[in-house]
């Protein structure tokens, strides 16, 4: 069979009809117009020349999500194909790609809020996220309120007249908290309110946002999407047509730009993005049981275990989860020289920033002086752990003995 009839089978089924791993492997890939080649070939530039003033003219007229390429910023072949998987995986009517996950963040937020607007943000969110509100939307004349990531419906009675956003992050990178994501949705439809939410954490495989009501949805594609810790890039999936517009419409006018180099680099992580996240899950819930197990940790916050206090919601939403989760180790009389012993005698987690590649991480965190509506009490050390595509076998023994040489040589000292 030749490429473009492959090409022209997989168009005539019906993306819903077709498993994700199809879909991964066919989606944002058009062979026949690449003189048979599986993937679009690269295509950096600016300039887009035209033979004819109408075409010229015509181009400026069309829908810049399916017509001409115009000029680079607006989009290119790259982009373009990244833009189709992503709005297909989310069942939404476009997407926008731009250059981190945190434009992606920014570029909605900057969409819908304008002076004397009112935000409701969730106190579980993404650190760069939190500063993003209190600096530049502060300076704007945004006001905004945090709210308990376990609010769920009774966000209705946070709604101000000028609230114009509920932005969600489920779960929460950081503390794991999941959101009723659906009841806030229902709010924000019945109240006349954009929502938003940043699904980084399961990707579009094991939560669908706009299927539960959400308005937009974020992916950092450095994450799970790339998956390989060597690129930044963004993408925003917009409802309808009319969400689509006002994202891209942003994004262009402040310049944001998705490199072709970056967008191909993802859609070549997308293709296996099923198989590599079910590793990354089932790894990280291996890990996270035996943590359970040992004595140093005061609680572990992985939403797929049944501890886990939204276990009942995560079961309900999502099909699956990913290789990222938290525990608290309990308070020590070493404090940060506990911390340290143990951080720095890990051999395969490396401490570094960031999750969703193939090499196991982990850090600490200290949110308590943060939050601001959903305190967060523990007294022992938050810890981040992104469980990588190495053995789970050696990334437990890699915990365990250094755990084990932080308590014999902090106890040695006290």
């Amino acid at each position: 069979m030749s490429n473009q009839h492959t090409d022209r089978a997989c168009a005539s089924a019906p993306s819903s009809t077709r498993a994700i791993g199809t879909q991964l492997a066919h989606l944002g890939r058009r062979s026949g117009e690449h003189h048979g080649f599986v993937n679009t070939p690269i295509h950096r530039g600016s300039t887009v020349l035209f033979k004819t003033l109408d075409a010229l003219e015509g181009a400026l007229r069309v829908n810049s999500r399916t017509g001409p390429f115009v000029y680079g910023l607006m989009g290119n072949p790259n982009s373009r194909d990244l833009e189709t998987m992503l709005a297909t995986l989310d069942g939404g009517v476009g997407a926008v790609a731009v250059g981190s996950g945190l434009a992606a963040v920014s570029v909605p937020l900057l969409a819908y809020l304008s002076a004397g607007d009112h935000l409701l943000m969730t106190d579980s969110c993404y650190g760069p996220s939190r500063h993003l509100t209190t600096s530049m939307l502060a300076r704007m004349g945004v006001e905004t309120t945090f709210y308990d990531p376990r609010i769920a419906g009774a966000i209705d009675a946070l709604i101000r007249p000028n609230t114009r956003v509920v932005y969600m992050e489920s779960p929460g990178s950081l503390t794991f908290e999941v959101q009723d994501v659906p009841a806030i949705a229902r709010v924000c439809r019945a109240r006349g309110v954009t929502s938003m939410v940043d699904n980084t954490w399961a990707t579009p495989l094991h939560f669908r946002p706009i299927a539960h009501g959400v308005d937009i949805v974020i992916h950092a594609l450095t994450k799970y999407q790339s998956g390989n810790s060597d690129i930044l890039l963004g993408g925003i999936v917009a409802r309808d047509e009319t969400h689509w517009q006002r994202i891209k419409e942003t994004a262009e006018v402040h310049g944001h730009y998705a490199h072709p180099d970056d967008c191909m680099q993802c859609l070549r992580g997308m293709r296996s993005l099923e198989v590599r996240l079910a590793r990354h899950a089932s790894s990280s819930i291996e890990i996270a049981r035996w943590l359970e197990g040992r004595s140093e940790i005061a609680r572990v916050l992985h939403p797929a275990l049944s501890s886990h206090p939204d276990h009942a919601i995560f079961t309900r939403d999502f099909t699956g989860s990913s290789g990222l989760f938290g525990c608290v180790l309990k308070p020590h009389a070493a404090g940060r020289e506990y911390l340290r012993m143990f951080l720095e005698s890990l051999r395969i987690f490396g401490m570094g920033f960031s999750w969703g590649g193939f090499e196991s991480l982990i850090v600490s965190s200290d949110v308590r002086s943060s939050r601001v509506t959903a305190p967060w009490t523990d007294e022992g050390h938050l810890l981040r752990l992104q469980v990588g595509l190495e053995d789970p076998r050696d990334l437990i023994s890699d915990l365990a003995q250094a755990l084990d040489h932080a308590r014999a040589t902090t106890a040695a000292r006290v």
